[in-house]
């Protein structure tokens, strides 16, 4: 009786279990953009834009990226992806910006990556696609709205932009978090331990050291009472 309730119960746990994955995997597998290092407002820096293949039987053929037009980036540089072939499409800008002293009155608002036959993404796959930027805005995000077609010719749209709440859209568009120019960087120090945590780490220490102390002792106790079996089952040994 209780082995079949433990048994349901592990039963219960692991559908739980397999449906809140199915469910976390495929919020999980858009779209996004990862810069090498941090990306600075005013700097430059090289993202990449890592595009996952959800289709179990269809491909990926075609990767757009919008840059945004309201922030817009001055120098743009597409790095080759062996098997695709890249476009970047110019518009006009509203503002014109300045770029290593020059100003400029056009700029990258578009790029297309398109996958010659056999260089497609896979299912169960993913490839990753590297522009350099700069100088960046000063905003603390950029968002860049993104379409992915499938070899069937479907084609997802992560434009969906961050919710004020902080919940997840349904297809979110890659998002680049921007720092400060100047700021501190975060400490990568570890924080000193507390007094609980070295008297923790003494009292743990202590514990072990009795501990072998006792199962020296056992051994001994152990040996001894061997040998003093030994001898007295020998003949002519004393009662």
């Amino acid at each position: 009786m209780k082995q079949t309730a433990l048994r349901r119960a592990a039963t219960v746990t692991a559908v739980a279990a397999a449906f809140v994955l199915g469910l976390a995997g495929p919020a999980a597998a858009h779209v996004t953009v990862n810069p090498s290092g941090t990306a600075t407002q005013g700097g430059y820096t090289k993202v990449a834009f890592r595009v996952p293949n959800e289709s179990d039987t269809e491909s990926t053929t075609k990767l757009e990226i919008n840059l945004p037009a309201d922030s817009p980036i001055g120098s743009v540089s597409v790095r080759p992806v062996p098997g695709w072939t890249a476009v970047a499409e110019k518009s006009k800008l509203a503002t014109p910006v300045k770029v290593h002293d020059s100003e400029i009155s056009e700029a990258v608002t578009k790029i297309t990556w398109t996958a010659a036959a056999g260089s497609e993404i896979k299912p169960g796959t993913f490839q990753e696609f590297d522009v350099s930027l700069g100088p960046l805005p000063q905003t603390e995000q950029m968002v860049f709205k993104a379409l992915q077609t499938y070899s069937d010719g479907t084609v997802v749209r992560w434009i969906d932009e961050p919710t004020t709440d902080g919940t997840e859209p349904e297809n979110p568009a890659p998002v680049l978090k921007l720092a400060a120019a100047g700021a501190a960087a975060p400490s990568a120090a570890a924080p000193a331990p507390t007094v609980e945590a070295a008297a923790e780490e003494s009292d743990s220490g202590s514990g072990a050291a009795w501990g072998i102390a006792g199962l020296v002792a056992g051994l001994a106790g152990l040996i001894l009472g061997l040998l003093a079996y030994r001898k007295a089952a020998q003949p002519g040994s004393a009662v």
